[in-house]
């Protein structure tokens, strides 16, 4: 196993598979895309889970956090995510947030993501903002907070 930086287009592959496979390919595609950091977690030569990363200043956002179906329970999107939320702190990151589909609230907290009291429906899905701090204070960081819906 292993984890890399992958092309946006690579992502892109694995989102619309496991996440909207009803939509077109353009509607996985973030109109910031070329401004994210793009991972992948290979078996082999086989990309199994994908995650993007956005950092804009002491904050971060991760999207688009995909693993295959198949390869689902086994570990991988586990260790996909917790390298990416070494990479945001290592990067000085304070805050790191995601939308998490609701029903995955459960599998974030084992992250030491917190649930937030804000929600919002995307395509028919339930989402919950679920948010972890690094080193600060949870209110210190939480005013002025810019919020990207994905």
């Amino acid at each position: 196993m292993k984890i890399t930086l992958i092309h946006k287009e690579a992502a892109w592959q694995l989102r619309h598979e496991v996440m909207w496979p009803e939509r077109e390919l353009d509607y996985v595609k973030l109109e910031d895309d070329d401004a994210g950091l793009h991972f992948g977690l290979f078996e082999g030569e086989q990309l199994l889970s994908v995650i993007s990363l956005f950092i804009d200043g002491n904050e971060a956002q991760f999207r688009k956090f995909a693993t295959l179906e198949s390869q689902q329970g086994k570990g991988y999107g586990s260790r996909l995510l917790q390298h990416v939320l070494n990479q945001a702190e290592s990067s000085g990151v304070k805050r790191i947030y995601c939308n998490a589909r609701s029903h995955k609230a459960a599998f974030y907290q084992r992250f030491g993501l917190a649930v937030t009291d804000r929600t919002f429906n995307k395509g028919g899905k339930d989402y919950i903002i679920m948010e972890r701090f690094f080193g600060a204070s949870e209110e210190g960081e939480r005013n002025g907070v810019k919020q990207i819906n994905d």
